[in-house]
């Protein structure tokens, strides 16, 4: 399950389409992934930063490794986004609810890369989480 190994395995997460509003989910997300020990890096060419973490107007101009590539964008925008985490050698490619984009996500899996689509990230954690105590601390 690529869910399990991305939550376990990789701590340096990119999200594309980071907010700083409290109200928006990639916040929520964001919030909830840096509590839980993940290094998150905000990605949304409109804002500056999120809870006084540099945002990068994309994932090229990250300085530093990335292993996940978090996407809260629109499913159209989804081919470019997996063209740029091949490019950095992300290790995956995690799409939020309501986010599916197929030929993508093969082309992401052709590259190497897991692919988690149609998920929350903080909502697989939780319930990890929750299955096994002991699971990710």
């Amino acid at each position: 399950m690529s869910e399990v190994k991305i939550l376990k395995s990789f701590r340096n997460v990119a999200m594309v389409g980071a907010s700083a509003d409290p109200q928006k989910p990639s916040n929520v997300v964001f919030r909830y992934l840096t509590v839980h020990g993940y290094n998150v890096v905000p990605v949304n060419p409109t804002i500056d930063e999120v809870y006084g973490q540099k945002c990068y107007p994309s994932l090229s101009a990250i300085p530093g490794k990335i292993d996940v590539v978090d996407v809260f964008r629109k499913s159209d925008d989804v081919p470019a986004i997996v063209d740029e985490a091949i490019k950095i050698g992300a290790k995956a490619v995690w799409m939020q609810e309501g986010v599916v984009n197929n030929a993508a996500a093969k082309k992401a899996e052709a590259a190497g890369l897991l692919v988690v689509m149609d998920k929350c990230m903080r909502k697989e954690h939780m319930r990890l989480s929750e299955e096994d105590a002991e699971f990710l601390g």
